[in-house]
C-alpha cells in the first residue's frame, strides 16, 4: 500500500480526504499583515478571504516551502511508506519545485524510500479531479506505480475552463497578463480562460453577458468529452452558488454527464480570482493544446 498527499489548491473537502487517507498540505495567504493557514482547524475560510477583498484587501498566497515539504516526507520515509504526491501547476507556483527539492534531500538521508512527484499542472477542481481519480484507483489496489500512470495518461485530457468576473486579481498576482485582463474591463464581456498543455491561463473565448457564458463553457465541455462525471467549482457565496447549480442543470441535460460535483473553491484559489468567479473541469479525448 501507498499514500497520496495532495495540496490545499485540490479544494478537496478534509472529511473525505481523512476517509480516503489523503493528507492535504497548506499553503498560506498573508492578508493584512497577518499570515493564515488553509488546513486544519484555524484555516481561513474562503467567505472570510473573499470579505476582505470585498473591502480592499489584497491577499498574497505563498507556496509550501521546502522544509514542510521535507518534514512530511522523512516521516513517510520513516515509517517506510511508499508516497504518491499531486502537486499544484508548476506554472501556477513554486510549490512543485520545492516538493522535488525536498525529496532528492529525503532521499540522501533514505535512498530506499519511494517519493513519486506529479505535477499535475491544474489547480482546484482539477487537481481534485487527479486525487479522486487517484484514490479511486488506489482504492481499487492499484499500485502507486500503476496509480500515477493512470493519471499521467489522464493529466493531457484534463480540461478547465474558469469564468472569472474580474481579471484584475489574477494580473495582480502574476497570473494573467495585463493585455489578457483588460478584456475583463470590457462592458458586459465574460472572458472565459482555460489552462493550456504548459499550465498557463490562457483565454479562449469572450462573450457577451454571464448566461451566454456559461452557455459557452458548456458547450466547449461537450465538444471534446470522455468521462461522464464533471467538477464545478465557484466562489463560496449564496448568488454564485445558485450559478454553480445553474451550470450543473446545463451539462446534466446532456446524456454524456451522468454526475456532476460541485467543490467550493478554497481560499488559496479564491485569492487569485476573487468574487463570482465559476469553473468546470472534465477529462476530454484529445489531449489540450
Amino acid at each position: 500500500m501507498f499514500s497520496i498527499v495532495t495540496d490545499s489548491t485540490s479544494d478537496l473537502c478534509e472529511g473525505w480526504a481523512q476517509d480516503y487517507d489523503i493528507e492535504i498540505l497548506g499553503l498560506s495567504i498573508e492578508c493584512n499583515g497577518t499570515v493564515y493557514q488553509t488546513v486544519g482547524p484555524n484555516k481561513i475560510k474562503s467567505q472570510e478571504l473573499l470579505e476582505k477583498m470585498k473591502n480592499g484587501s489584497h491577499p498574497k498566497t505563498s507556496q509550501i516551502n521546502v522544509g514542510e515539504f521535507e518534514e512530511v516526507f522523512r516521516t513517510y520515509a520513516e515509517r517506510g511508506r511508499d508516497l504518491l504526491y499531486l502537486a499544484f501547476s508548476s506554472v501556477l507556483s513554486g510549490t512543485y519545485q520545492s516538493a522535488v527539492i525536498a525529496r532528492d534531500l529525503v532521499l540522501e538521508e533514505f535512498p530506499q524510500a519511494v517519493i513519486e512527484i506529479v505535477d499535475t499542472l491544474a489547480a482546484a477542481g482539477g487537481e481534485g479531479y487527479l486525487s479522486i481519480l487517484a484514490a479511486q484507483a488506489k482504492d481499487q489496489g492499484k499500485s502507486l506505480m500503476e496509480t500515477k500512470k493512470i493519471i499521467l495518461d489522464i493529466l493531457p485530457r484534463l480540461r478547465t475552463y474558469f469564468l472569472v468576473d474580474d481579471l484584475f486579481h489574477l494580473m495582480r498576482g502574476g497570473r494573467l497578463s495585463k493585455s489578457a485582463a483588460i478584456l475583463g474591463k470590457i462592458a458586459s464581456i465574460k472572458p472565459i480562460l482555460s489552462i493550456d498543455s504548459k499550465g498557463s491561463l490562457v483565454p479562449v473565448a469572450k462573450v457577451r453577458g454571464r448566461k451566454k457564458a456559461l452557455k459557452e463553457i458548456v458547450s466547449m465541455v461537450e465538444s471534446d468529452i470522455a468521462h461522464s462525471t464533471i467538477i464545478i467549482s465557484y466562489t463560496d457565496t449564496v448568488e454564485n452558488t445558485e450559478k454553480a447549480e445553474m451550470l450543473r442543470d446545463y451539462f446534466l441535460e446532456n446524456d454524456k454527464v451522468t454526475d456532476t460535483l460541485l467543490l467550493p473553491l478554497g481560499p488559496v484559489l479564491s485569492a487569485h480570482v476573487g468574487p463570482d468567479t465559476l469553473a468546470a473541469f472534465v477529462i476530454g479525448q484529445e489531449p489540450r493544446k
